[in-house]
């Protein structure tokens, strides 16, 4: 078991840590943005359900913008969970619909 001195000292070095600052900062605008995103995809899932209801098949643009927006969830969500260094967009290219 470590000294609480040294588990002090560890936590005074992290709240020091403009890296760890600037990254809260990225992980705050992501999270707006995520909320953004996330009703993004809902009126895509709902404009969808309605093009497929008459015109009896699905959009294929809405399909290929799903899978992007889908793709660049993922990557924010691995950025706010510390899963991945690399900041999604607008930090890096939109990810395609592959």
């Amino acid at each position: 078991m470590e000294p609480i001195e040294q588990t002090t000292d560890q936590r005074r070095v992290s709240f020091g840590n403009s890296a760890v600052w600037m990254r809260g900062l990225y992980m705050l605008l992501l999270l707006l943005a995520f909320g953004v995103a996330q009703s993004l995809l809902c009126v895509t899932a709902v404009a969808q359900f309605l093009w497929l209801l008459f015109a009896g098949e699905a959009n294929n643009l809405l399909a290929q913008f799903g899978k992007s927006l889908s793709r660049w969830l993922a990557d924010a969500a691995r950025y706010l969970t510390c899963a991945a260094d690399m900041k999604p967009f607008p930090w890096a290219p939109w990810p395609p619909a592959e």
